[in-house]
């Protein structure tokens, strides 16, 4: 049996999916890149189109072909793709692909020739984020692009852009972007591009801007039944989401140690009194935050027992104090539990100055993920 484990529900998954394009008429991309959050790439991606999702969405053009590699056949845009990636495999097993610049669309239209395949593509465009997406370059972009479709040697299928800030609802800057990406749609469509979709919702704004869905929303983390941003949007249930990773590790030891025993490297931590600590087989080689502090920690029989010292490669600490019945062999839950009350994703956050998003996408490899219904 594993040390460690991601227990994955994929029919909390498939919730989180019909309530969110409950709240649309637009059709839903999946967001499964980076391994889908941590949660499985093909797994995900699979009950994703079975909850009704018509469209998927990678980073990197090797997640877009291992989706059809393992024999999935729906539509797939690929977006972080660098002018020297292997289009020629992209094409002929035609997978989507973003296009952020004139030199992208040379590279990708330069393969098509080659193959006799009009590249799919989806024109980028930089509405305020200054980070992926034409700029000063858009009006050349789609002059271009408007040329090699009436040739014949490109299909638009799409455009679109990202929200910096939708997960702040209330901020100016979402309206600001929407209005650009608007603007900047009329421009392409002056040029001659007629696209079949147009897409800027992310989990964010799926939820609370309905004036962005335009014809494809983006389900990102909150598909994951994580909140885009607890503070300014509410948790989990706030959201009326269901989490659907729990991440578990064995307790490797456990120990009576006396009241003033420093504990892990560097002794950052000293017991206060006699009590019990449980080493968790889990560290951040497997993706456990090594600057995480006490208030996070693991749920064993139901009760919380908080991290104490510095987290290490394969392992951490935890007390669970003198009156524990914990055994060595037993489940320690880092997030989520059998029925108790455990650790959140959002909570270990919280501990690590980051947000849910890291935690879950940087567990590792060494964590088996196991699916149920």
């Amino acid at each position: 049996m594993a040390r460690a484990e991601a227990i994955i529900d994929l029919g909390a998954l498939e919730f989180n999916i019909k309530r969110l394009l409950s709240n649309t008429k637009a059709e839903g991309l999946a967001v499964v890149k980076a391994d889908g959050y941590g949660h499985g790439l093909v797994p995900v991606a699979e009950r994703a189109l079975k909850a009704g999702a018509k469209w998927l969405g990678t980073a990197l053009l090797d997640e877009a072909i291992a989706l059809r590699d393992a024999g999935i056949t729906a539509p797939i845009i690929a977006w972080l793709t660098p002018v020297s990636d292997d289009f020629e495999s992209v094409l002929k097993k035609k997978i989507d692909l973003a296009i952020p610049s004139l030199g992208h669309l040379e590279a990708v239209v330069k393969t098509g020739e080659a193959l006799g395949i009009p590249p799919r593509v989806h024109l980028e465009v930089d509405t305020g984020m200054s980070r992926g997406g034409a700029l000063k370059e858009w009006i050349p972009l789609v002059t271009r692009a408007s040329e090699l479709s009436k040739s014949g040697g490109l299909e638009v299928i799409g455009i679109w852009s990202h929200f910096a800030r939708a997960d702040e609802p209330n901020h100016s800057f979402n309206d600001e972007q929407l209005r650009n990406f608007q603007a900047r749609v009329l421009e392409a469509k002056e040029a001659g591009i007629s696209p079949k979709i147009l897409h800027l919702s992310n989990s964010a704004a799926t939820l609370t801007n309905d004036s962005s869905h335009f014809d494809l929303v983006r389900l990102g983390i909150a598909m994951y039944g994580l909140s885009p941003d607890v503070n300014t949007m509410g948790d989990s249930k706030a959201l009326d989401l269901k989490p659907v990773m729990k991440l578990r590790a064995k307790l490797h030891i456990v120990k009576d140690v006396p009241a003033g025993s420093q504990v892990g490297y560097g002794g950052t931590a000293t017991t206060k009194s006699d009590t019990k600590l449980a080493v968790v087989a889990m560290g951040y080689a497997d993706g456990v935050p090594r600057n995480a502090n006490s208030t996070a920690g693991v749920l064993v029989g139901n009760r919380k027992a908080p991290i104490i010292g510095r987290v290490s490669m394969d392992q951490f600490v935890v007390e669970i104090g003198n009156d524990s019945i914990a055994h060595a062999g037993d489940w320690a839950y880092l997030i989520g539990s059998e029925g108790g009350d455990g650790y959140t994703a959002d909570a270990w956050a919280k501990a690590c100055g980051t947000i849910n998003y890291e935690i879950v996408t940087r567990i590792g490899p060494r964590v088996p993920r196991v699916f149920t219904n």
